[in-house]
């Protein structure tokens, strides 16, 4: 009992004797700070009087603490107004570079600038150049290296990638650009060179690192980094693109690589593959991120520009789809038609060739992109509409029939000979915002088109190099420019093959390898002419 009463005596003189020294902490910390705000206001005073003994002397940093001041203060609207000033303060600074006095500077030409680099932004076309360039007098070079049929072709200046179905991948290099001036003794060469190659092993070999079955497609980054080849081995290889070896083989897919595109500016690449799925790779890492699904057929044709987003095309199943990567959507447009097997006649009265497959697709822009069938349809279409907005038929003309009626009768009956077939459209090709389409087939050109400025209809444009400037099935297309504006060209980098890339079932005459053409702008093309009628 006594303890029971002694404790809480002992406890209240702890708890005093705690706030006395919490007071005591108290005023000492008081003391403390009283004596910092002494010193402080000492310093401070010195700073003055040491500033008052020289009035000249401005403080550091007071222009930028004003300007700041000012931005702080600036509203919206002010903020707008500022930045693009000196949006047309840099334009005319570029424009002064090139050659031109301020006082010239016209005010349609900024106003030209400014729309470009919005629709650039936004990913619309926003280059309508089809008609400032002469076609039909391209020059145009075969390379080849005595392999198989080209199944696949890819470009980053100034190399160009081709893979064979032989299992070849060859790095080839274009002569310089501009070309050095020729000699009485020596004239510019024209012809790609060989770098280097690298060559699979034999199929159904487990322990070969590289492929072992036919190469179907490829790819290369625009950096010059990577090179991106896929197989019917299921296998998608990453090379090193300065020496071809082999930085890492992915395994994912379970059917054959049929397409692979890369994110314009990155290093995000996109494979399409007969598993019917899509699958997404960052190279920068050497990782897989995703899988897409949605295809009911093989997935043999795929293409993106800078946006998040791919188009793809799933050959039977008669559908493109765009995927919209960040959303995790899909916009689904379908193409085809008269299915009941009921043979149709267009408004003309002649036959209609019915879409049975979309085989090949390109993107003009985020908004806009073209397709090419077996029915040979060329079709435009816009992600705000489920239809083709705009056909052209037999783009690529009919072909003979490939095998005449037989029959082991004496007397066989007399039946009408087998009517002409379209040309598939085997490729495509683009320059990303603008408004030129390349197509090929098997009937010996190029042919060139162009999207209307309303950007509701393709127009034929021609055909580069003229009637048989191309041997063989074109397997592959691709484009790029080089050059400055005034004297830019376009170089068209052409795959071809005896065979399609796809299967054999159709054999045709030709070389196994590939064109470069070169296709100058019209002025450029015209004097080039005139100089070569003054030589005559």
């Amino acid at each position: 009992m006594s303890s029971f009463f002694t404790l809480p005596g002992s406890a209240k003189r702890k708890r005093a004797d705690a706030t006395g020294s919490k007071s005591k902490k108290i005023r000492s910390t008081d003391a403390q700070t009283s004596s910092a705000k002494q010193s402080r206001k000492s310093r401070d005073e010195d700073e003055i009087s040491s500033g008052s003994e020289d009035d000249d002397a401005a403080p550091r940093g007071s222009d930028d603490e004003d300007e700041d001041e000012e931005l702080s203060k600036e509203t919206a609207a002010e903020k707008r107004l500022r930045l693009a000033q000196q949006y047309l303060d840099n334009i005319r600074e570029e424009v002064d570079d090139g050659g031109f006095d301020a006082a010239e500077i016209d005010r349609d030409l900024i106003a030209e600038r400014l729309k470009e680099d919005v629709a650039a932004e936004k990913g619309r076309l926003y280059r309508f150049i089809a008609d400032d360039f002469l076609f039909n007098n391209a020059t145009s070079t075969l390379f080849r290296m005595g392999s198989r049929a080209t199944t696949g072709i890819a470009v980053c200046d100034p190399y160009i990638y081709t893979v064979t179905s032989d299992r070849y991948l060859v790095k080839w290099k274009l002569p310089a650009y501009p070309p050095p001036l020729a000699t009485a003794n020596k004239l510019p060469g024209r012809k790609p060179k060989r770098v280097r190659y690298a060559r699979g092993g034999r199929n159904g070999d487990q322990y070969f690192e590289g492929h072992t079955q036919e190469i179907i497609c490829v790819a290369a980054s625009e950096d010059g980094k990577f090179v991106v080849t896929g197989g019917r081995d299921n296998k998608l290889i990453v090379w090193n693109a300065e020496t071809l070896t082999i930085l890492k083989v992915f395994k994912q897919h379970r059917a054959a690589v049929m397409g692979l595109t890369f994110r314009r500016g990155t290093n995000e690449l996109y494979s399409s593959s007969a598993d019917r799925t899509v699958k997404l790779w960052s190279l920068n890492e050497l990782a897989y991120v995703d899988t897409l699904f949605g295809h009911q057929d093989e997935v043999v044709g795929i293409a993106a520009l800078s946006g998040e987003r791919c188009v793809t095309v799933g050959a039977r199943d008669r559908t493109a789809r765009l995927w919209k990567i960040v959303d995790e959507t899909q916009l689904v447009f379908r193409g085809g038609g008269g299915s009941d097997g009921k043979p149709r006649q267009n408004k003309d009265g002649s036959i209609r060739h019915e879409e049975g497959s979309l085989d090949v697709v390109a993107m003009i822009d985020e908004e806009h992109f073209v397709t090419g069938s077996d029915n040979g349809n060329l079709s435009l279409w816009t992600v705000h509409k489920k239809k083709p907005i705009h056909t052209i038929p037999l783009s690529h003309g009919l072909a003979s029939p490939l095998l005449e009626r037989s029959s082991a009768e004496i007397d066989p009956p007399q039946e009408p000979p087998c009517p002409s077939q379209p040309r598939y459209v085997t490729a495509l090709a683009i320059i990303p915002y603008a408004n030129l389409i390349f197509s090929g087939s098997w009937d010996g050109v190029i042919r060139v088109w162009k999207v209307t400025p309303d950007k509701k209809k393709i127009e034929a444009v021609g055909t580069i190099c003229g009637e048989d400037s191309v041997r063989g099935v074109v397997n592959g297309i691709t484009v790029f420019e080089r050059g400055e504006k005034d004297d830019a060209e376009i170089v068209v980098c052409v795959g071809t093959g005896k065979v399609m890339r796809l299967g054999k079932w159709l054999q045709v005459s030709g070389r196994n390898g590939g064109y470069v053409m070169e296709v100058t702008k019209k002025q450029l093309g015209q004097a080039a002419v005139a100089e070569a009628e003054d030589d005559a």
